[in-house]
């Protein structure tokens, strides 16, 4: 069972999270069926703005892409490493083949306050209503070497994602509950 955890509250090692735990993107509509999903392992949590984001990044070539432009919301998910290959089949096949979520095994549930759908397995789940997007310029690379991501020049668009709500295990929270007074 999910506990509701005060954004400030929320405690991740951000990078590890997302490089080696992986994270599962999920866009769309749980209400009306239409939505997809994607294993991510580049990505960011922080402060922009004031607001608490989630910042993804999305092929234009990802079927997911399809639905993160046409839909206002989404989830992050992560699962205990029992469902590693969960996350695999999500991250290399594609929805637009067939019912991959299906065949993942995982269950789409609804999320608490946004339409993109959240996961029963789920351990943490982030939800998240976009606010800014951008895409990938490569004459920004400071870094000549980062290109070499990008073969067939489909270049990622970001998007920043005010974090709403987020569920999870104990795991995922903090005691902390602000500034000590002197």
């Amino acid at each position: 069972m999910l506990e509701k955890i005060p954004i400030d509250q929320l405690t991740v090692q951000a990078y590890s999270l997302f490089e080696n735990q992986w994270l599962l993107l999920t866009s769309g509509d749980f209400a009306t069926g239409q939505y997809n999903a994607m294993t991510v392992a580049w990505g960011s949590l922080g402060c922009m703005w004031s607001r608490p984001f989630a910042m993804i990044a999305v092929r234009p070539t990802r079927y997911t892409y399809e639905f993160t432009e046409k839909f206002e919301t989404f989830t992050l998910c992560a699962f205990p490493e029992s469902q590693r290959e969960a996350l695999r089949l999500l991250g290399t096949r594609s929805g637009r083949d067939g019912d991959k979520i299906a065949l993942s095994g995982l269950t789409p549930v609804a999320a608490r306050q946004v339409a993109a759908p959240a996961f029963a397995e789920a351990e943490l789940v982030i939800e998240c209503q976009k606010f800014y997007w951008d895409d990938i310029d490569p004459a920004h690379f400071l870094e000549p070497r980062l290109d070499k991501n990008y073969p067939g020049k489909d270049y990622h668009r970001i998007y920043f994602g005010e974090i709403l709500a987020v569920q999870g295990t104990s795991a995922y929270q903090s005691l902390y509950t602000g500034p000590r007074e002197s």
